[in-house]
C-alpha cells in the first residue's frame, strides 16, 4: 500500500517539476530538459530528481547545476503545488537516457538506411 502512494507522490512531483523548470530563467538550464524520473525515500524526505537534456551530458551538467542552485526556489514552488505534510529535500542528478536515446535512434536510421541502399543496388 505504500508503495502506491510513493509512486503516486513521485508522479505528481515529476508532473509539478516540469512545469517548474519550464520558468526558470537561468542560462545554464537547457530548454530542453527533462526529468526521466523521480525516486522518492520511504520517509518523503528525500526525491532523487534524474534530469536529462536532449543536448547531451554536457549541457546535462550544466542543467544539473543549475537546478541545484535553484534548489530552494524550486522547493518552494513545489510546495505550493503538491500537498504534503513535509516536502522532500530534492537532489537532482544527470542522466543521459535521452542522448542514448537518440543515438540508438540514430543508428538504427543509418543501418535502415543502409538496407535500402544495398537493395536498391
Amino acid at each position: 500500500m505504500a508503495s502506491h502512494k510513493l509512486d503516486r507522490t513521485a508522479q505528481d512531483i515529476k508532473r509539478c517539476l516540469s512545469e517548474i523548470i519550464r520558468e526558470l530563467k537561468d542560462p545554464r538550464i537547457s530548454e530542453f530538459v527533462s526529468i526521466v524520473r523521480v525516486e522518492v525515500s520511504g520517509d518523503l524526505s528525500y526525491a532523487k530528481v534524474y534530469v536529462s537534456a536532449l543536448e547531451g551530458p554536457a549541457q546535462t551538467t550544466a542543467s544539473v547545476k543549475g537546478l541545484n542552485s535553484a534548489g530552494g526556489y524550486i522547493k518552494r514552488a513545489l510546495s505550493k503545488a503538491v500537498s504534503l505534510r513535509k516536502m522532500p529535500e530534492l537532489r537532482f542528478i544527470a542522466d543521459s537516457s535521452i542522448a542514448h536515446g537518440a543515438q540508438i535512434a540514430q543508428i538504427i536510421s543509418d543501418f535502415n538506411s543502409k538496407e535500402r541502399t544495398d537493395d536498391e543496388d
